[in-house]
């Protein structure tokens, strides 16, 4: 049975569950609940700027994910959507609240609609900042859901040299772009950011929206929906955002001036401005 821990102040909480224990901090004064996931490698200290301009209207609700800041996933199992589930009815639980807006910023983004094929009917709105998931990339699903890409990929893990060997090939062919090339080359250049994608990746492989699903749940229960993205970000590029949206359910698209990296003040004002 999942219960909720005490907590020794009200900007920093965790939350056991089964032989876990997740780590989230709470910002803001608003009445509405607003429950953000982040990206890969970082942690609930990035939301902290969008307080600022948005704890008015929300009380700010940031999780750190397995294997990502505070939080200790100790399962011995792969991270599932059941489980991310669980852990929101405990922040609704702590917060007495039944009903929330979700942010889901780059893989926080992927498990954000992954939370909303089964809690669509309590979601008010949904903020997707340049999300994971709307696409699926072939690299990552043969590394995640094949056991045969997954022990290749953890041998490139401690055996780097052929990935660097066909990615500076890659290049050099152009068929990858200077952006795409420099991400993955700054995310595989040394053993501990190997180890990260390949834990990570693992753990959370069992974290695949049903796209169609999503987008039928939207339209079903009216959620708000606003896609934010980086207009120079060529990972997950605006295009993405273009494609999801098919106008069976209320949408609005938003390109900022950045790349990638979106958490900034800018944002905040960006999703004030379209609040509704």
């Amino acid at each position: 049975m999942a219960k909720v821990d005490t907590f020794a102040e009200m900007s920093s909480f965790f939350l056991t569950y089964q032989n876990s224990l997740f780590h989230g901090t709470c910002e803001g004064e608003g009445e509405e609940l607003l429950i953000c996931l982040h990206g890969f490698g970082e942690q609930v200290t990035g939301f902290g700027r969008l307080s600022r301009t948005l704890g008015s209207i929300f009380t700010l609700v940031a999780l750190d994910m397995p294997l990502h800041g505070q939080t200790s996933w100790n399962e011995p199992r792969p991270f599932t959507k059941e489980d991310m589930q669980a852990i929101i009815r405990l922040v609704l639980e702590r917060q007495q609240k039944k009903s929330f807006s979700l942010m889901g910023y780059s893989m926080g983004g992927r498990v954000a609609l992954c939370v909303l094929e089964d809690m669509a009917p309590q979601i008010l709105n949904l903020y997707l900042l340049a999300p994971d998931g709307l696409k699926n990339n072939p690299w990552h699903m043969f590394v995640t859901q094949t056991a045969i890409g997954n022990r290749l990929f953890k041998h490139v893990t401690y055996h780097p040299q052929l990935f660097f060997g066909l990615l500076n090939t890659w290049h050099r062919l152009k068929f990858l772009n200077e952006s795409i090339y420099k991400f993955a080359l700054n995310s595989m250049n040394k053993l501990e950011k190997r180890e990260l994608v390949y834990t990570v990746w693992t753990c959370m492989r069992k974290m695949m929206p049903d796209k169609k699903l999503c987008r039928q749940l939207l339209a079903k229960h009216k959620i708000s929906t606003l896609l934010i993205f980086g207009k120079y970000d060529r990972v997950i590029p605006p295009v993405l955002g273009i494609r999801f949206m098919d106008n069976t359910f209320p949408c609005k698209m938003l390109v900022l001036e950045k790349g990638h990296q979106l958490l900034s003040d800018e944002l905040g004002e960006a999703i004030l401005d379209n609040y509704e």
